[in-house]
């Protein structure tokens, strides 16, 4: 759970790079090359908005180019067009968002993660972790949006220089 609740943190972005990550030996072995990123839906638990959302990738053209540094730290580029549409199982509401970023991890050798995001990003949160950011559980932001994660998947900062466009809990309630 607390794995999920990292990728959460993260984003919707952070699940779509769970294949490239992994794959990341074999693409960084290719050279500089843009990869699309395969995305998959998933489903939001029911206690960070009162009810479950199911979130869909009805739009996914993103690319990922991945770069190894000499100090074993690996930086993924993403760039490129998604939508997202939430919507809420209990009642079937549903909104479409384009969270189409750019954004910037890098994975550093001692295995923190430092996500820079910016434009328009899907945000997801743990209700413990939107209460410490100051931000909504379920969202879409705009501006550029930092997050850091320690080796040990604890999330110790989301700094959001930019706005909330939209609480996907308060649209879809």
């Amino acid at each position: 759970m607390r794995r999920f609740g990292v990728i959460m943190a993260l984003g919707a972005l952070l699940g779509m790079f769970a294949g490239a990550l992994t794959a990341s030996p074999a693409l960084a072995g290719r050279g500089h090359k843009w990869q699309l990123l395969q995305g998959s839906p998933f489903t939001v638990p029911k206690s960070w908005c009162g009810f479950k959302i199911r979130v869909t990738i009805p739009v996914g053209r993103e690319y990922i180019k991945l770069l190894k540094a000499s100090d074993g730290s690996m930086t993924s580029l993403v760039t490129g067009s998604v939508r997202f549409t939430y919507t809420n199982l209990t009642t079937g509401k549903a909104i479409t968002e384009n969270v189409s970023g750019p954004a910037e991890l890098t994975t550093h050798a001692d295995g923190s993660v430092t996500a820079i995001e910016r434009g328009r990003t899907g945000e997801f949160l743990t209700p413990a972790q939107a209460q410490q950011f100051g931000l909504p559980t379920v969202s879409v932001t705009a501006g550029a949006l930092r997050s850091v994660i320690a080796a040990d998947g604890a999330e110790t900062s989301v700094t959001l220089h930019g706005h909330v466009l939209v609480d996907v809990c308060a649209a879809l309630s």
